[in-house]
């Protein structure tokens, strides 16, 4: 299943780049987004050097199926707006 990294967790004055908030493609509600947890994401860099950063889903985020994520290292800012797979 394809899982889009939508944001870092972050707060008024700070962001954490090891918490993100991600939304899978057929999620739209916080009741299947309970399933989820405790599931392994994989996100791979791109470029020639594959690096894979792997993350766990914690809780879910808000109410249209978002769900928040603790990786193992932090993400780097190009991970926003990509694919990440669930394992």
């Amino acid at each position: 299943m394809n899982i889009r990294i939508a944001s870092f967790r972050r707060s008024r004055h700070r962001q954490n780049t090891r918490q993100a908030i991600v939304f899978a493609d057929s999620v739209h509600n916080r009741k299947d987004t309970e399933k989820f947890i405790g599931k392994t994401i994989i996100w791979q860099t791109p470029g020639k050097e594959k690096k894979v950063l792997k993350g766990k889903i914690t809780a879910p985020h808000g109410g249209n199926g978002g769900m928040r994520t603790l990786f193992e290292k932090g993400l780097p800012g190009q991970a926003l707006g990509q694919k990440a797979t669930i394992e």
